[in-house]
């Protein structure tokens, strides 16, 4: 008979599944922003907030392993998705902090598909963190978060590829290309928490 998880074991539960909201809704903030380019010194206030609030997450969790004996998912595997999870979030606070810093005026077309490539790893991995207790039918997830970086990559290349096609000036070339690296980071690290994800269930079925 298999016993069930008493509440505080739980909470890990709990903590995952509130900083995936919080991953989320910076997400789409993101893209928000992108597509009106008129509220971003306000949402770059709001983004610094809810990377504020993704941060007491993480202190919660790592606070929580340091006083729990009894863990319901191995200890590494909690503590690599907390930081994971927390480096999604750095990524989209400081792409929006460079769009405000470097004083962009205009969003570039690659940077906007990108947010949106993000937006749609993000709500993803929330359906998939909000049922990781359960740990079942959760492959279809982490799938769509690896094709979902893939369609990165590409995009990633191409507006590489695109900055020294024209005449751009070096110190905007300079500017996008930080903007879209730190964009590339955060997909890449949404497939490094699906990849998380997968480790978990594998071992834990």
């Amino acid at each position: 008979m298999k016993l069930s998880l008493v509440p505080h074991e739980r909470e890990y539960f709990r903590l995952f599944s509130e900083f995936a909201a919080t991953l989320d809704q910076a997400a789409q903030l993101l893209v928000s922003l992108m597509n009106d380019f008129g509220t971003l010194k306000g949402a770059a206030r709001e983004m610094v907030e809810l990377e504020h609030v993704g941060d007491k997450i993480v202190h919660d969790i790592v606070k929580r392993l340091n006083k729990t004996f009894i863990t319901p998912l191995d200890r590494e595997d909690i503590y690599d998705l907390a930081a994971t999870l927390d480096e999604v979030l750095d990524s989209i606070e400081a792409a929006a902090d460079m769009l405000l810093l470097y004083r962009i005026e205009k969003p570039a077309q690659h940077a906007v598909e990108q947010a949106a490539v993000i937006a749609r790893q993000t709500a993803v991995l929330k359906t998939a963190i909000d049922n990781l207790e359960k740990r079942k039918g959760l492959d279809e997830h982490w799938i769509e978060v690896n094709r979902l970086e893939n369609e990165g990559d590409r995009l990633y290349r191409d507006a590489v590829a695109e900055l020294f096609d024209g005449d751009m000036r070096c110190t905007d070339i300079i500017k996008w290309k930080d903007i879209y690296t730190t964009l590339e980071h955060a997909i890449d690290d949404c497939e490094h928490v699906a990849n998380i994800i997968e480790s978990i269930v594998l071992k834990n079925t």
